[in-house]
């Protein structure tokens, strides 16, 4: 097996192409790893640590693209071979005499002088020097980009708030604006719900409920994975919110995010306090009465899940959706009895708000939850290569995804990790979540299902039952076919639950019935 590393001076790709190529370079056939990342000293340590890097990769600049492949050395050699081709790919050359992209952000100024928006996918390093840029020129930025220092995004979110602009991110993964989804999002209806929140799974699991359960999204405003730090103070999620209050195509406004810090979550209730229309406040884990909402605002409420929040929105909306099912739905039958020692829930997640919310509701039925990112230091996972009693995992961790690309994208880590977990006899069922939309797999159901059924097929032949609960977050319009995912899932035995709180309701119940 060797590795090997191809360095291209000063070529660029935004990190969502990388990780397309990267995954398809994997799933080839001697391949054990490949990886596609500028040459950034923390990206360097990534790829070491991943096994990944080598001098020549080593010698690469931060301008530099570094392509790392190891496997075979037949295949290795073959896929480097493909890679320009998969690069070219993602950038069709233009037709009809059409101008070539612009490559500079005030060449796309110029070519556009009427966008008011710049979506930036840079290196980190660099990432925080073209949004000054975009701000400056007074346009709304969303950074996709992570690995921006906080005190940058402190600076970049003063100048935009005090420029009156939307600063999304950084870390900003998901956001709906005009009706365009961009980053990981989902094709979801125009209506008059307006979302704002940390931009991720939450905000996709709110948006999707929404549209199914007959609502529309008016904007969806991502504020990335610090805004409600004490570091940063909410700076963006006030801002959005003040935007969607005063927007008069936004009837309903959604507030959705892991608990932030405390003062912060006041503040940002404090903003609302004289709100004209409804708003949700979905903080997930947060005490309600800690916010201090307005008591003489009857137009403010909390939901403790995600699907709650979207019930609340869509209902306020003035449309009737079902009523929630408090039992979590039907159980239904495994198969054959769990035996007296299958216990445990494990959980695999893609999507990091999935994962906690899962916890936030097993936890009071099970009790403690062991995880990668724990819903307190106790409960921390000691070694998360291996699962401890009732854990649940965010797959989409730092320690799961150096030298690989994102789980919503790539899921041979979770098919991988399917096998490890059905193997282990205390196992009483395996907790997922499907996330479909742009970005994601293109068909996740065609990697999943052979893995849960070839898993579950190992438990019946030692005389075990093996449950498998999954929630998808999608819409019928999403270019992965919902009905298409779920049909599949279901074929291999999966329990489909309508939402990820209904899913984490089911496990409990599965994992603490008679018998088990």
């Amino acid at each position: 097996m060797i590795t090997r590393n191809l360095v291209q001076p000063n070529r660029y790709q935004d990190s969502v192409t990388l990780m397309q190529v990267a995954t398809h370079l994997r799933a080839l056939p001697g391949i054990a790893g490949a990886a596609l990342m500028m040459g950034t000293a923390p990206n360097k340590e990534m790829l070491a640590e991943a096994d990944l890097l080598t001098p020549e990769g080593q010698a690469g600049g931060p301008n530099d693209l570094i392509i790392a492949v190891r496997g075979d050395a037949a295949a290795v050699e073959a896929a480097a071979g493909q890679v320009e081709a998969l690069l070219r790919a993602t950038l069709p050359a233009p037709q009809g005499g059409e101008p070539a992209a612009p490559h500079s952000l005030a060449a796309g100024l110029a070519a556009w002088p009427e966008a008011n928006l710049v979506l930036i996918s840079t290196p980190g390093l660099y990432a925080a020097a073209e949004a000054r840029k975009a701000l400056l020129q007074d346009r709304h930025v969303l950074i996709f980009s992570d690995n921006v220092p906080i005190a940058e995004e402190r600076a970049l979110k003063t100048l935009a708030a005090g420029r009156g602009l939307l600063l999304m991110g950084p870390d900003c993964g998901t956001a709906i604006i005009g009706g365009v989804p961009l980053g990981f999002a989902n094709v979801v209806r125009r209506g008059a719900i307006g979302v704002v929140g940390a931009s991720g799974t939450g905000m996709q699991e709110v948006t999707t409920l929404v549209d199914r359960y007959g609502g529309g999204i008016s904007q969806a405003i991502g504020t990335g994975s610090h805004d409600l730090a004490a570091a940063i103070g909410g700076t963006m999620t006030i801002l959005g919110l003040e935007a969607l209050l005063a927007d008069p195509g936004t009837a309903v406004v959604v507030v959705v995010s892991k608990p932030p810090a405390p003062d912060v979550g006041r503040r940002v209730a404090a903003a609302a306090a004289g709100a004209p229309k409804p708003v949700v406040f979905a903080f997930l884990g947060m005490d309600p009465a800690a916010l201090q909402l307005n008591p003489d605002n009857a137009l403010l409420s909390t939901a403790p899940t995600l699907d709650e929040a979207a019930r609340q929105a869509v209902t306020l909306a003035g449309r009737l959706v079902p009523a929630a099912d408090p039992a979590a739905g039907p159980i239904g039958d495994p198969g054959r009895p769990l035996a007296p020692g299958q216990r445990y829930v494990r959980g695999l997640f893609s999507g990091g708000t999935f994962c906690y919310e899962a916890m936030l509701l097993l936890q009071p039925t099970l009790g403690g939850i062991y995880s990668n990112t724990p819903l307190a230091p106790a409960w921390a996972l000691p070694d998360p290569p291996h699962s401890y009693q009732h854990t649940c995992l965010d797959l989409g961790a730092d320690e799961f995804t150096v030298g690989r690309p994102h789980p919503m994208i790539d899921l041979t880590a979770r098919a991988e990790r399917i096998a490890v977990e059905a193997a282990d006899p205390s196992v009483a069922l395996l907790l997922l979540d499907v996330v479909l939309g742009y970005g994601a797999h293109p068909d996740p159901a065609s990697i999943l299902a052979p893995a849960i059924g070839a898993a579950r097929d190992r438990a019946a032949a030692a005389g075990r039952a093996l449950p498998v609960v999954a929630t998808i977050c999608g819409t019928a319009a999403d270019p992965q076919g919902l009905a298409r995912q779920e049909a599949a899932l279901a074929a291999a035995g999966v329990t489909l639950a309508p939402s990820n709180a209904t899913a984490a309701r089911l496990a409990a119940a599965i994992a603490t019935r008679k018998g088990s």
